[in-house]
This record gives structure tokens, sequence and C-alpha cells, in this order.
């Protein structure tokens, strides 16, 4: 009888991030920029995930910036690896954030540039062709996706890109120390955005038993206007620092209320990414809905359907593709 113990799925998932220091090797000096200062928890988990690996293998993060304090005329040492936020905000749905991504690329031709893992969509394909004509310029850039789809996009239309397929950035927080108070049954944890569909939708109006959040909804206006104020103050040089200080502390607090939040329900039924990662990190049992263009369904198939806390609404489930290609891939794009 054999003794060798099987890896549990999130281990699996974790040790799959290590690929990243093949571009970015410990010890690294790094500039860190897009982390998120808003008050979508997703983004929180990602960066807290984000800064995890950082200091689980030794990568000096010499500066940090967001979308609110980033400027042009930033020098970076030319030692130094540009890190970019990953997340799901690569296309034309944030306008913001990919103009950063894209600027970023045009002014530092010199710096090997690195985007975390990211998932890709466009609606408009003229501006898809824009961001490649952009990309194309850059010798040393290193794109990170985290599902299938987002990988065939940047391997058709990057190709002077190093593209490879990794899990979310959050999954460096595995294992939580979680204490499971589990009082209540069931929470829908629901896009009230862009990305909800039609399915969430008949849904909603079903009034399913439980209780209805979404990251929006979880936090109060008073702590919502604090952001405010904090992205506010990156703004202003003379505050900046301390802005930027206030904001990783604050940031805990924020990700540790929706921690606490999950834990009070025995299941989670969400159309959130990252209400699936979480409840994944916590290992409490959660039912995935798709979002308005595949993201979930995409990361369950290739990442976490053998996570045996989590399962996909059979709404939206399609069957799994042959992960192996994918896998295989990994170690040569």
């Amino acid at each position: 009888m054999s003794n060798v113990q099987k890896i549990h799925p999130m281990d699996e998932l974790k040790k799959r991030l290590e690929s990243i220091l093949e571009v970015v090797p410990p010890h690294s000096k790094i500039y860190y920029i897009d982390y998120p200062v808003h008050s979508n928890c997703g983004d929180l988990l990602i960066m807290k995930g984000t800064e995890a690996f950082f200091k689980d293998h030794h990568i000096h993060v010499s500066q940090r910036y967001s979308v609110h304090d980033f400027h042009d005329q930033v020098e970076i040492p030319q030692d130094h690896i540009i890190v970019l936020h990953g997340g799901g905000n690569f296309g034309d749905l944030y306008e913001a954030h990919q103009s950063l991504r894209e600027r970023i690329v045009q002014h530092y031709p010199h710096h090997r540039i690195v985007i975390l893992p990211q998932t890709i969509f466009y609606k408009d394909q003229a501006i898809l062709q824009r961001t490649a004509s952009v990309f194309a310029q850059h010798t040393d850039l290193h794109i990170y996706v985290r599902d299938e789809i987002s990988f065939q996009i940047a391997s058709d239309h990057f190709a002077n890109s190093k593209v490879n397929l990794v899990p979310d950035m959050a999954h460096q927080l595995w294992p939580m120390e979680i204490q499971h108070n589990s009082r209540k049954e069931r929470l829908n944890f629901f896009r009230t955005d862009i990305e909800q569909t039609a399915a969430q939708q008949s849904l909603n109006s079903t009034e399913q038993q439980g209780d209805y959040l979404d990251w929006p909804t979880l936090y109060n206006k008073y702590e919502r206007k604090l952001i405010y104020y904090i992205s506010k103050g990156l703004k202003k040089p003379a505050s900046r620092a301390l802005s930027q200080f206030i904001w990783m502390k604050y940031s805990d607090y924020l990700v540790n209320k929706a921690v606490r939040c999950f834990s009070d329900y025995r299941m989670i039924h969400t159309s959130r990414l990252h209400g699936h990662i979480l409840s994944c990190l916590m290992a409490k049992p959660n039912l995935l809905i798709d979002n308005s263009y595949g993201k979930n369904s995409g990361y369950y198939r290739i990442w976490t359907h053998e996570v045996n806390t989590a399962n996909m609404d059979s709404s939206s489930k399609a069957s799994a593709p042959p992960v192996t290609k994918y896998m295989e891939s990994t170690a040569t794009v």
C-alpha cells in the first residue's frame, strides 16, 4: 500500500506561481505598479497575494505606484524590473488601467516589464490591434495570463512578448488560518456591475434563500469614503508616502472584513471570481456562476475544478477541455 500523500490542489496552484521567478528572480529589485486603491476586495486579495509572493521570495520593492499617483516623469533605475499588477482589467473595459499599462510599455523600452496574471478581454478588435502595436515595440515584455482564452489572445497578438499561463496571485495566500463561525447557511455574493449575466439576473429575481452582497455593498459609506480620501492623498506629492502607508494598513482591514463575512456562512454562491478564490483559500464550500465573458468558467476549468470545496453552477458549467496541453505550454512558452 502506497504511503504517498496526494498534494492538495491549492498547494499545486500556489506552486505554479513560482514560474514567475524565471523572469523576476529572488532578490530582484522592482517597481510594483498599478496596485489597487478601491473597494473591490478581489483586487485587494490579488495585491496581498502579490506582496506575499515578493516577501516569500525576497524580492525587494523599491517603489509602489497606483493609477492615482504614477506619472510619466517617474525615473526607474535600469537595474530594476517593472512589475505590473495582475487581475481582470486587461483590455477595453477598464480604460484607466489599460492606458497606464500601455504608457509604461512605451516609456520604458529598455526595462524588463512583467505583467502579472491577467484575464484579457476586448470588445473592440481595433483597440486590441492598437495594444498589439504598442507591445510589439518592446523586446523584454513578459505577460502572464490566468486562463486559456487569454493565453490564446496574447499568443496570437503579442508575438514579441513572452506569454505564460499561471493561476491568480491570490493563491499565494494559501493556506489561510481561518476560524469558521458558519452561523448562517448561504451567501449569494453576486456581481452588480457590467460583468453580470442574464443567468445571474434570473437568480436574483427568484429571491434565492440567503443573504445578498457584493464588494461595493460589503463596505459601508464611511469605509468607502476613507478609500476616496486616501486616493486623493496619493495624487499629492506632499502626502503620497503617508497615504500609501495608510492604504497598506487599511487594505488589510478591508480584506479581513471580507474573510470575517465569508466565515459566517456555510456556503458561498458567487459570480465574483475572487468570491470563488477566497472561498477556496478558506476551504469554504462554494458554487461559481459565470460572468459576462466567461472569465469565471475559464478559470474554473483550468485551475480550480479539482478543489473539492468548489463547483460550477449548472447554468454556466461547460465540459472541461483537456487541461494537459495548457499545463505543458507553461513550461515552453
